[in-house]
């Protein structure tokens, strides 16, 4: 049996891929967290196999928590499940320590057979999610020249979120946060975070939604 914690803000989506999941014979969904910071805990505590792991969630992130969880236990497998299929965002989820990145468009099969590859030592990426990054490869990607930490912070402020609260968030000083902030304006070119959202829709890092 491959234990799983499966980890989605949403309660609908959540309860909804566990059941799927629970439906194989082989899986035993152990554990279910709402936010990056209880699926910490609960990779703590529960020790799962493996983490079905959002990305956009409140608090964190999926992305900050799955490189956390990863410092707790490098043998606890994480597969990274999101609507965003754009080259830049399956880097920084393949640097963060995931074994797998999965669409949401995906059905439920295919999540199925991420989680049995990624326990069997494989990696797994979804074939549009692999298609994008092939035709990717060779583009100018501006983000590609930040780090981990400068990709981390550059995509929460493109969430709109204030330098305390990132502050608060990845328990560094504000002052550090600047520091990092302007680091990556000097790297991409622009001077506010007006630019630097306008640059990540211009690369796919950012969707926008066409109805607004």
């Amino acid at each position: 049996m491959i234990d799983v914690l499966v980890v989605d803000d949403h309660d609908l989506i959540r309860a909804g891929i566990a059941r799927m999941l629970q439906d194989d014979v082989s899986i035993n969904v152990i554990g279910e967290s709402d936010s990056g910071e209880n699926a910490i805990d609960s990779a703590q505590s529960h020790k799962p196999d493996v983490v079905l792991m959002d990305i956009k969630m409140p608090g964190i992130g999926g992305i900050e928590a799955t490189r956390l969880i990863k410092k707790v236990s490098d043998d606890i497998k994480v597969v990274v499940v999101s609507a965003l299929t754009d080259s830049p965002s399956a880097q920084r989820v393949l640097d963060s320590g995931a074994s797998a990145y999965v669409s949401k468009n995906s059905h439920i099969s295919e999540m199925i057979k991420a989680v049995k590859k990624v326990h069997a030592g494989e990696r797994y990426i979804s074939p549009d999610i692999a298609q994008n990054m092939a035709l990717n490869e060779s583009s100018n990607d501006p983000f590609s020249e930040l780090s981990s930490r400068e990709k981390q912070i550059a995509e929460m402020i493109m969430e709109c979120r204030k330098v305390q609260e990132i502050s608060d968030v990845l328990c560094l000083s504000p002052k550090t946060v600047n520091s990092y902030r302007y680091r990556v304006f000097e790297k991409l070119g622009v001077t506010s975070d007006v630019g630097l959202t306008l640059m990540a829709v211009k690369h796919g890092l950012l969707e926008v939604d066409a109805t607004e």
